[in-house]
């Protein structure tokens, strides 16, 4: 049986810098407060597990990258889609289904890093019950 907690789904442009990742992410975590529970992965799509920034921001924060078939993604109802991700991934959404793809509560809808523009990295909390994979 897996513990409750967090589960953060990250999406990112190519090359993103794990420091934009790791600055996204601790950014939504301490909005959420510690009493939201223990971060217990990143997850993200098959097609970015490699990436290196999302590798590396998963290792600053201390848990492993999971990542989803887009088949499995695609299946997740998600509050938000992104053209440009079901154009280059074939998902609607990375960052939400990714998050809620072992089941859970949607906390935080995505957010995207910097300001107006594309963005260099996505992020989406949710949280994950007792017993859930």
């Amino acid at each position: 049986m897996t513990r409750a907690g967090l589960v953060v789904g990250v999406g990112a442009c190519r090359d993103a810098p794990a420091e934009a990742v790791h600055a996204l992410v601790r950014e939504v975590l301490a909005e959420l407060g510690p009493d939201a529970g223990p971060l217990l992965e990143l997850a993200t799509v098959e097609a970015k597990a490699t990436e290196p920034g999302l590798v590396e921001a998963a290792r600053l924060l201390g848990v492993q990258l999971r990542s989803w078939a887009p088949g499995v993604l695609a299946e997740v109802a998600t509050p938000h889609s992104s053209p440009t991700a079901l154009a280059a991934l074939g998902v609607a959404s990375v960052a939400e289904a990714a998050a809620l793809a072992g089941g859970g509560e949607l906390l935080v809808p995505k957010r995207k890093s910097g300001g107006p523009g594309p963005a260099v990295a996505t992020c989406a909390v949710a949280r994950r019950g007792p017993g859930r994979e």
